[in-house]
């Protein structure tokens, strides 16, 4: 009796660390941001979702993958999943285009009708607080890292936690990200 006692304790106590452990965590509801078009966007309206937040720029080698996004976005948004894109001017000033010329360009080329955020920075002394949470282990309870490249991708689970980061080069459809959105 004193066994089954001790790991009924044992067992309340990991639950209770759990969730002290994850209310510790901070999560990605907690900020509010703007979008191209200059609308307040609370990233708590995506609680419950799957999310994938991107930096992007349209003067990259890497730019071709907003098409691949938008094909992402269209197949799994039923599905509870999001792709949210931070354009950003760090690398090599690759873009330099207004809010206004980021939405055109996005809209005229690939169609993008996934959640578009305003021009931000991503690395440095003004990265936005979005980003210091998706860089600081201290902030997101993960690890910490740091923007290599344009079209970077960190991955949000349904409750709001960081939970992977992909490299710019891997594909937004390669087969580890999808996997992780399907499950």
């Amino acid at each position: 009796m004193k066994k089954i006692i001790f790991i009924i304790t044992l067992f309340i106590s990991h639950i209770a660390l759990t969730q002290n452990f994850k209310q510790m965590k901070e999560s990605i509801y907690q900020f509010e941001i703007t979008d191209l078009y200059g609308n307040k966007f609370n990233m708590a309206s995506l609680e419950g979702k799957k999310i994938m937040v991107v930096n992007t720029a349209s003067k990259c080698g890497l730019t071709y993958q907003y098409e691949i996004l938008e094909k992402l976005y269209n197949e799994y948004k039923s599905k509870d999943f999001v792709i949210v894109g931070f354009p950003s001017n760090n690398f090599l000033w690759q873009e330099p285009g207004t809010n206004e010329e980021i939405a055109e360009f996005c809209k005229k080329n690939y169609g993008v009708s996934f959640p578009m955020m305003e021009k931000i920075s991503v690395r440095g002394s003004t990265m936005h607080p979005l980003y210091k949470f998706l860089t600081d282990k201290n902030k997101n309870g993960y690890k910490d890292s740091y923007v290599k490249w344009n079209f970077q991708k960190y991955l949000i689970n349904k409750e709001g936690f960081l939970e992977k980061i992909i490299s710019p080069k891997v594909k937004p459809d390669d087969p580890s990200i999808v996997d992780w959105i399907k499950s």
